[in-house]
């Protein structure tokens, strides 16, 4: 277990891809407009406490449902697929309740800790060191505490059509990504 720079670098922007924070500025902006107030501290830290449970015990609850690692990793992809075609398209597949709270609930799962960052940590499990993803979601944590701190200003600084761009582009990359991990992970499924 050593750390590789290469493989914290990849997995960090795996998991950028997939919290969307800078995409997720509208729906922060939204809630701060309700609530008047964001918790980033605590919704940073649970969001970050939630994803390594989950990147620890993640296996263990699939395997306890009968559900091997490559069969979640291929699920995943299609996940992936999707929220890379929602990003690309700007489409919404996948309808939500609005929050109506700046609480740690709508914060910090589902927006930043949602089902796609667990298919992605489980997935990237498949294929890195554990190490090196806790260090990737420590990077993904400071950066998403960064933004809910910064929304306002990143709102002005990009404006609705950088958002935008940054939102697509992002999308190609998580597009990419799903087809990898659809690739590696197919083959052992009929092995």
């Amino acid at each position: 277990m050593m750390l590789n720079f290469r493989e914290i670098a990849t997995a960090s922007m795996i998991l950028f891809a997939v919290i969307d924070i800078i995409g997720s500025i509208p729906i922060i902006i939204d809630l701060r407009k309700k609530a008047g107030h964001i918790q980033s501290e605590k919704a940073s830290i649970v969001a970050g406490i939630l994803m390594i449970m989950f990147l620890f015990v993640g296996k263990q609850i699939l395997n306890l449902i009968g559900i091997d690692v490559n069969s979640f990793a291929v699920a995943g992809s299609f996940i992936l697929f999707f929220l890379a075609l929602e990003m690309i398209l700007g489409i919404t597949l996948y309808k939500d309740e609005a929050p109506e709270t700046s609480a740690v609930v709508p914060l910090a799962f589902p927006l930043i800790a949602g089902a796609g960052t667990m298919t992605t940590l489980l997935s990237l499990r498949a294929e890195y060191e554990t190490i090196n993803i806790v260090a990737a979601i420590i990077i993904n944590i400071i950066i998403v505490f960064g933004v809910l701190k910064s929304s306002g200003k990143i709102e002005h600084f990009l404006g609705k059509q950088g958002i935008n761009v940054v939102r697509k582009i992002f999308g190609v990359i998580l597009l990419a990504i799903a087809v990898k991990l659809f690739a590696a992970n197919i083959q052992s499924l009929f092995i």
